[in-house]
């Protein structure tokens, strides 16, 4: 049985998109598990096709997660129905908060067992994109939290949510202008596209071409055109959002939004970063990637900001820093990765970051960006006084 995971916090734009594929294809059901109810213990798990609700239940929580709950429920109720022999396709309809990629990996770890993950997609309002960007609250303040100890934030969530999908099911918004779209395309560039309509369940109607689409991305074997998902390869989509190796955008200018890519081989002064952290950080609604500290010499350092907040975080060894024979250990895209910014001296050592935002401002970020690294003086130290210098980063690693 075909699997496709839709998300997203844009619970309208998720309905809708979900709402056509089961008009879309014959067969096919949605499973849903809502996990608001969970601050009274459960959460509750609706099942549905395109005529209405099939079946309802509750399921408790498990070591007070709901996120786990919804786990150790999806994989049984995923086989249950693919053992009934009636359904083409199951439509997981993830919680506002929940992120494809832990629900992806339970599904894929299960593929060859009557289930095949076809495909994940993000549901998108664009016209909500640059406010859920914007929000540096916490899930528990906006009421979205999977659990008592989820310290996650809105901006955050979707950041990540946005950017894990090969595909966006995007809303055909009166509200959303040239900026939230050229916002849209620059977050995630490699995106595979569909619109989706409104009024859905409201005396809507489907296009004869959006029916097409839609049929072609659930991928089903007995559909005569497979054009659009294979199979949703879970490492592949791991690794590209990994700090080594991910697949940034690229730069762009483009209807008043703008992406810099700022790619140095030097690493920073950990002082002088750490004392511009929340100007860099509050200079656009994006950025991420990976960088290079001084006193740190041999860590590989994420770097990943939303809504205002900033994460960092050691991803590893740089390569550099691995004997040879730890190499044949490491994934073949992050050889690759490091392949591609290989210097003669230093290795895969780098800092590689990139913004997205309206109205970013690229000379003074890059200024900024530029004041943080060694002088030549300091980096003609050498390591062993980088290393030395004060860690003004410890509270954060």
């Amino acid at each position: 049985m075909d699997v496709v995971i839709v998300g997203g916090l844009h619970a309208a734009a998720r309905r809708a998109a979900v709402d056509e594929l089961l008009a879309g294809v014959p067969g096919s059901v949605a499973l849903h598990h809502d996990l608001s109810t969970a601050v009274r213990g459960t959460v509750v798990r609706t099942v549905r096709d395109a005529t209405g609700v099939l079946s309802t239940g509750e399921v408790p929580l498990v070591d007070d997660c709901a996120c786990c709950a919804l786990r150790e429920d999806l994989v049984p109720e995923l086989h249950r129905l693919a053992d009934a022999g009636l359904t083409r396709l199951a439509v997981v309809e993830l919680w506002d908060s929940v992120e494809p990629k832990a629900m992806a990996e339970v599904v894929a770890a299960h593929a060859g067992d009557g289930l095949m993950l076809s495909g994940v997609v993000t549901a998108v309002d664009p016209a909500l994109l640059l406010p859920c960007l914007g929000n540096g609250d916490d899930l528990m303040d906006a009421g979205l939290a999977a659990a008592p100890t989820d310290r996650r934030t809105v901006a955050d969530t979707w950041a990540r949510q946005l950017e894990y999908a090969p595909v966006l099911a995007v809303m055909d918004s009166a509200e959303a202008d040239d900026e939230d779209r050229a916002l849209l395309t620059q977050l995630h560039p490699t995106a595979h596209r569909v619109v989706i309509t409104t009024g859905i369940g409201e005396g809507g109607s489907l296009t004869a071409a959006t029916l097409a689409t839609l049929a072609t991305l659930a991928t089903l074997a007995t559909l005569a055109a497979r054009a659009g998902f294979a199979g949703f390869d879970v490492e592949a989509a791991a690794a590209a959002q990994h700090p080594a190796c991910a697949l940034l955008p690229v730069e762009a200018d483009e209807r008043g939004v703008a992406t810099l890519v700022w790619h140095r081989k030097r690493p920073f002064h950990p002082e002088r970063l750490y004392a511009a952290l929340e100007e860099l950080t509050c200079a656009a609604v994006r950025s991420r990637g990976r960088f290079w500290l001084a006193d740190h010499p041999d860590t590989l350092l994420g770097w990943d900001a939303a809504g205002g907040a900033l994460c960092v975080e050691s991803a590893g060894p740089w390569l550099a820093s691995l004997p040879d024979a730890a190499w044949e250990l490491v994934p073949a895209v992050r050889r690759a990765a490091a392949a591609l910014d290989w210097h003669p001296e230093h290795g895969d050592c780098c800092t590689h970051l990139v913004f997205t935002s309206p109205g970013l401002d690229r000379d003074g970020l890059e200024r900024l960006l530029e004041s943080c690294l060694l002088t030549d003086e300091e980096y003609a130290a050498g390591r062993d006084a980088w290393k030395r210098l004060p860690s003004a980063f410890d509270a954060l690693l």
